[in-house]
């Protein structure tokens, strides 16, 4: 099994001017990233728009992936969906496609009770053969996946780690230190050096599609005892990361910048709303001192 220890990008959707997946720039955005030497991608998850993708557009967008991969990397696909039966049909497309784990937010709107939520991740583990990483986004989902409740799920051999989507650092360190063999992936990329200080083995973020080599860095840092030079590298992407949300359309912000670098993504999908010119502006003067351009790639 390929190492699902490391820096993901949680890729972007591009979609070109009709609003369908751009399937050129899915590829050059894979390959961008693969040259930079990421260990994986996290494919359709909250970055990739997916709760405004249809199953049938998920599924496509996980097999350009695969197919650009090529086995080079690995492929965790996020199968989230309120219904059970939905995310385990997105998970089995996943065994098929040739993904190499599955994660999923948890089941979110109708307020599920704990043994709910529980179950929905052990049924999804007992139908699909791939290991399984719940997703802690209590900001959006309104569930938080406390320790107990990660402890709880780690009784079945399938569920494998974590994505800790969350400022409660403490709660990272505290699930790492209770069961070190549990793959912790940071979420926050603007706190990505404070989760590696706390235990994470790596991260999914979205800024990583665009400026990778600065995630890269830190974890590299990082392992080497390098605090002050991986502080650079956060106070550098941070700096990025300060612009996208003072644009209030974070999301959007990103694929204007991934644009930048030579690998147009086009425009979210309605309700998120374009940006100004003004937000340009200022995306473009950050993307000048922070970021590498241009894309020297095809």
């Amino acid at each position: 099994m390929k190492t699902l220890r490391g820096i993901f990008p949680a890729l972007l959707t591009p979609f070109d001017a009709a609003g369908q997946i751009d399937e050129a720039s899915l590829r050059k955005l894979v390959s961008f990233n693969i040259a930079k030497g990421v260990d994986g991608f996290y494919v359709c998850g909250s970055t990739g728009e997916t709760f405004l993708l249809s199953h049938d557009e998920r599924k496509r967008i996980l097999e350009i992936v695969v197919s650009e991969v090529a086995g080079r990397v690995a492929v965790i696909c996020h199968i989230g969906a309120i219904s059970t039966d939905f995310s385990i049909q997105l998970g089995r497309h996943a065994v098929a496609a040739g993904a190499d784990a599955v994660s999923s937010i948890p089941p979110f709107y109708y307020k599920f009770s704990t043994e709910e939520v529980l179950g929905f991740y052990r049924d999804i583990a007992d139908a699909i053969e791939l290991p399984v990483i719940p997703y802690n986004f209590p900001a959006l989902s309104g569930v938080t996946l406390t320790g107990t409740l990660i402890r709880k799920l780690r009784e079945h051999p399938r569920i494998a780690g974590v994505k800790f989507t969350s400022n409660d650092l403490f709660q990272l360190e505290r699930m790492k230190k209770d069961d070190p063999d549990l793959i912790v992936y940071n979420g926050f990329d603007e706190m990505f050096l404070a989760g590696m200080a706390m235990g994470a083995d790596g991260a999914i973020g979205s800024t990583y599609n665009f400026m990778p080599e600065k995630f890269l860095g830190i974890r590299e840092r990082m392992l080497a005892g390098d605090v002050p030079g991986a502080r650079v590298l956060q106070d550098q992407a941070n700096e990025v990361i300060q612009v996208l949300i003072d644009t209030g359309k974070a999301l959007v912000a990103q694929k204007y910048l991934t644009g930048l670098i030579g690998i147009p993504c086009g425009e979210c999908r309605r309700p998120f709303i374009p940006l100004t010119d003004t937000d340009k502006a200022n995306l473009d003067a950050v993307a000048k001192r922070c970021l590498d351009l241009p894309y020297p790639g095809k």
